[in-house]
């Protein structure tokens, strides 16, 4: 599949309504278009075998692990991995822009249609609704853009070029092949499968395109070292770490059962709960592993059940996640019932009705937070779409407007983009909230943990659970220009 939307400016303004489209200065985008250029912007005009004479971020400390749960039971390795910011070091920083544009291409791949995939066995991912979710918010974002004059100061527009991501690993790298190649997209915003994601990173480190991920958030994705990458949503190792802070430490809770999804998504997304676990002391007492839209979960439960959990933690999409918690309480299982933040939504509170109460989840951002560009951006996007948005339209809304900023800070250059995005030095001010990148070009910023309380969710951060800071991450940017 393949759409291609350009959104001029005055179509923009039409389809948003009076009042729907964000200034620019609310979302930072656009205010180093013309000559208003920061110092470190104007470090990154070198030639083709130069290395921009910028310091890199360096962490003490890799996505906030607590010192109890680090690895090598507190032994000092060897090296240490993840804690100095990737470069790219390779030539392109001096490729000219080229002259005659009709629109500047962003390319989008995601699942949005549903498709037989021989890799699962059946559907593609059952996720296309979080896909479709996702392409809206990117849309929105290409939409505002172009209604404040698209890339400035030419005033083209921008153009969204939307690819399905439909569960093939080779089907996706050749989606990633033909936006390098056929559309020349500048960059790419995606996706939301572990597994298709994995692949087509790669695609783009070959074609040498930035990438920024806005719904996969495999731990693992971000540990492949290629400097191209970018996340911008805190993913589920971070959330592992807060979960199991609050369980073991808050509501004195040990004995741990997984149920999680066979999928990729499953098998990764509950790791560092396992290794967690076993660090404290209390290794996880059974790990049991299902079908996706599996509707029997005798067997699944006939083996947890006989371990006597405190609790049981699930890791899965939402709608499996009630068909879970329902057969539990069904056969008087009362355990505490955990999830991953895909049980954050509309489809998991209907099927679970009055179980959902107590519920708690694992989420990267806090929704509920009084802020000025999260109200703008759900009036804007309710007003475009007739649906409220969710965390998937919302990171991907800040994700393309990083590219968009990234693009029109440094000009059309694939490796200056991907600089402007690595060298920033100040976080992203995002609907979802600040945006630091981590030195693995990671989305650094807190995340919380979401409790189903009186028929709504309710977002908690470490402080508000009472639970003690996390040891300083940001260790002092180290200056590589003596080693290049």
């Amino acid at each position: 599949m393949n759409n291609k939307w350009s959104f001029l400016p005055a179509v923009a303004a039409l389809a948003l309504g009076s009042g729907g489209g964000l200034p620019a200065r609310a979302l930072d985008t656009g205010k180093t278009a013309s000559t208003e250029k920061p110092a470190w912007v104007q470090k990154l005009n070198v030639g083709p075998y130069e290395l921009p004479d910028l310091p890199l971020k360096t962490n003490r400390n890799y996505a906030h692990t607590s010192p109890e749960v680090r690895p090598y039971g507190g032994v000092q390795p060897q090296q240490r991995f993840f804690l100095q910011q990737l470069e790219y070091t390779g030539p392109g920083r001096a490729i000219p822009e080229p002259e005659h544009l009709d629109s500047v291409k962003i390319g989008f791949l995601g699942p949005i249609m549903p498709t037989v995939s021989v890799a699962t066995g059946g559907g593609s991912h059952s996720v296309e609704s979080l896909g479709l979710m996702m392409l809206r918010g990117a849309k929105l974002a290409i939409q505002q853009a172009n209604a404040e004059g698209g890339y400035q100061p030419r005033r083209i527009p921008f153009e969204l070029v939307v690819h399905n991501d439909n569960g093939l690993w080779g089907a996706s790298g050749n989606e990633v092949i033909t936006m390098a190649y056929k559309d020349k997209v500048w960059a790419i915003l995606g996706s939301i499968d572990g597994a298709n994601t994995h692949i087509a990173i790669r695609v783009a480190l070959k074609a040498e395109l930035p990438w920024m991920n806005t719904g996969d958030l495999d731990p693992t994705f971000i540990e492949t070292n290629i400097p191209w990458v970018f996340r911008c949503c805190g993913d589920d190792r971070q959330q592992n770490y807060l979960l199991i802070d609050y369980l073991f430490h808050k509501r004195g809770l040990t004995r741990v059962a997984i149920i999680r999804s066979s999928s990729r998504y499953g098998r990764f997304g509950v790791r560092e709960i396992r290794d967690s676990c076993r660090r404290l002391g209390h290794p996880v007492l059974v790990e049991m592993a299902y079908n996706g839209g599996m509707k029997d979960f005798k067997l699944v439960l006939d083996r947890v059940e006989e371990t006597h959990p405190d609790v049981v933690i699930h890791w899965g999409n939402g709608p499996d996640a009630a068909r879970v918690l329902n057969a539990m309480r069904a056969r008087g299982m009362n355990q505490l019932f955990c999830c991953s933040d895909r049980a954050v939504c509309e489809e998991f509170v209907q099927l679970a009705g009055a179980h959902a109460e107590g519920v708690i989840c694992g989420y990267p951002w806090n929704p509920e937070r009084k802020d000025p560009k999260l109200a703008a951006f759900r009036k804007a996007f309710q007003a475009e779409f007739g649906v409220a948005p969710d965390t998937y339209a919302a990171h991907a809304y800040d994700g393309m407007n990083m590219l968009i900023w990234a693009i029109r800070t440094v000009g059309l250059n694939r490796a200056k983009i991907r600089d402007a995005l690595a060298y920033r030095p100040d976080p992203w001010p995002g609907v979802t909230g600040d945006i630091p990148f981590s030195a693995a070009l990671d989305d650094a910023g807190e995340v919380f943990l979401a409790f189903y309380e009186n028929g709504r969710w309710h977002y908690r951060s470490r402080a508000e659970l009472g639970l003690p800071p996390l040891p300083r991450d940001q260790a002092p940017p180290v200056q590589q220009t003596a080693q290049r």
